[in-house]
C-alpha cells in the first residue's frame, strides 16, 4: 500500500471530480454514508442482506439470467473499504465477467436486484448496492453471503471442507477455491442463470 499527501492548497486546486473523490474516500472511511449527487443516485443506505434474504433475491430474478450472474459477481472479493464494512467492484470488470455488453445493462441488473430486495423487505429505506462512476459497492455481509450462497448452490458448502480434484484423484481439475483466491468463476455454470455463449 502506498500512501500519499496533499496540502490542502493542492485539494483546492484540483479538479472538481478529483476533489469529490477525495472527499468520498474521506467520508467512506470515517464510516459515513456518501450523499446521493443526482435524482438517480441510490439511496445513501446500504443493505447488510441476510443468507435467506439473498436467496428470496435469487428466487425472484431467477428468469433474469443477467442479473444472476451480476448478483453473483457480487460474491466475489472486491476491494475492501469503509474499514471492511463495503467491498467495490468496477462496472467495467463485472460487465466483462458477465459479458453484458455495457455498464447500463450492468447497472439495470443491478436496479432488478435492488428491486426484489426492496418488495423482499417491503421497505426501500436501504439500496442493494451503490454507484459511484465506474465504481459499485455492495456491504461485506452482502458480499459473503452471496458467497456463501454461491458454494452451497454448486455443492461445496465451505471452502474448508471442501476437497480438491487434484487430491481425490478424480482428474477433472476442479476443486474447491482456495480462501485467498477469487473464488467464483467468471459466470455461474449453464445449470445456475449463464445464457450460452
Amino acid at each position: 500500500m502506498t500512501g500519499i499527501t496533499l496540502s490542502s492548497e493542492q485539494i483546492r486546486k484540483a479538479p472538481p471530480d478529483v476533489r469529490r473523490w477525495i472527499q468520498d474516500e474521506i467520508t467512506m472511511s470515517l464510516g459515513f454514508p456518501l450523499q446521493a449527487t443526482d435524482s438517480r443516485s441510490q439511496p445513501t443506505q446500504l443493505a447488510g442482506c441476510s443468507h435467506d434474504e439473498l436467496a428470496s433475491i435469487l428466487s425472484a430474478i431467477q428468469a433474469v439470467f443477467p442479473a444472476v450472474n451480476v448478483l453473483f459477481e457480487l460474491g466475489r472479493a472486491g476491494t475492501s473499504f469503509a474499514q471492511g464494512r463495503l467491498e467495490a467492484y468496477r462496472l467495467s470488470d463485472i460487465r466483462n465477467h458477465t459479458r453484458l455488453e455495457s455498464t447500463e445493462q450492468v447497472v439495470a441488473c443491478l436496479t432488478i436486484i435492488d428491486e426484489a430486495l426492496h418488495r423482499i423487505r417491503g421497505s426501500a429505506d436501504a439500496s442493494f448496492y451503490g454507484v459511484r462512476g465506474d465504481c459499485c459497492f455492495v456491504a461485506t455481509e452482502t458480499q459473503q453471503n452471496i458467497q456463501q450462497l454461491w458454494f452451497e448452490l454448486i455443492g461445496h458448502g465451505t471452502i474448508a471442507s471442501a476437497p480438491t480434484a487434484a487430491a481425490s484423484g478424480d482428474g477433472s481439475g476442479l476443486g474447491a477455491p482456495q480462501p485467498e483466491s477469487n473464488p467464483l468463476p467468471a459466470s455461474p455454470s449453464p445449470g445456475v442463470g449463464s445464457s450460452p455463449a
